[in-house]
């Protein structure tokens, strides 16, 4: 999700659960099962690199929350799917992940956007380098 200055969403509202089903298939659009996907666009599931800090950030928040019964595995994907195609597309992994960790969230009223938009300018005043890992011998 993303948010402005101001806190409004800016464009990421997910849509109802169950969505986009093609009348043809009965399929949802991100199931691909059997379906020819074309190349894989950023790093292969396979690919041996090392995650930004602030990927290794949301894997950890997910860990966190969902160890704390905020919300199941099911949630999460549920959260990804309803994401809609466009979002699937120009989304990395890790951004589709903490845009279904925050609607998960949401929904199950931890915070609410007004809370979280409050939150973000806060941390947008401690400025660009704050939080950047160091590595001090």
């Amino acid at each position: 999700m993303r948010m402005t200055k101001t806190g409004d969403v800016d464009s990421f509202r997910l849509p109802p659960y169950g969505h986009e089903m093609t009348e043809f298939t009965g399929k949802r659009w991100h199931d691909m099962g059997g379906d020819d996907a074309g190349p894989m666009n950023g790093h292969a599931p396979t690919d041996d690199h090392d995650n930004a800090l602030w990927e290794k950030r949301v894997d950890a928040l997910l860990v966190l929350c969902s160890g704390k019964g905020l919300f199941t595995v099911d949630g999460l994907r549920r959260g990804i799917e309803d994401l809609g195609p466009e979002a699937f597309e120009t989304m990395t992994y890790y951004e589709r992940w903490i845009a279904s960790v925050n609607q998960n969230l949401v929904e199950g009223e931890i915070y609410t956007l007004a809370e979280l938009g409050e939150r973000m300018d806060s941390v947008a005043k401690r400025g660009d380098t704050y939080g950047i890992a160091t590595h001090d011998g």
